[in-house]
């Protein structure tokens, strides 16, 4: 068995059925910040992160949905790099 982390910021991008989109949009809400289109960011403690995978868990349909979390241990671990327009109402990662 492998270690355990306790992962405390994500990234989360989904691609899901139409009539899921919203219901999913509101559960990322929820937890993270909005980024860009599909995609949410921020810092989340391990205990809501297994919240939101459970909120999301009654509104999407596995069988035809897709979402990746990409967690990571902080926001520090990590670079960001953006071409092209930025929309204004993101946070930045580099403080």
């Amino acid at each position: 068995m492998g270690k355990n982390y306790n992962y405390n910021y994500a990234f989360v991008f989904y691609d899901v059925g139409e009539k899921r989109v919203n219901k999913v949009f509101k559960v990322c809400k929820k937890y993270f910040h909005h980024h860009q289109n599909s995609v949410f960011r921020g810092p989340i403690t391990p205990s809501n992160l297994i919240k939101f995978r459970e909120d999301l868990n009654k509104v999407i349909d596995k069988s035809n949905d897709f979402i990746s979390i990409i967690k990571l241990m902080n926001k520090e671990s990590f670079d960001e790099e953006t071409i092209g327009v930025k929309k204004k109402d993101t946070e930045s990662l580099i403080f």
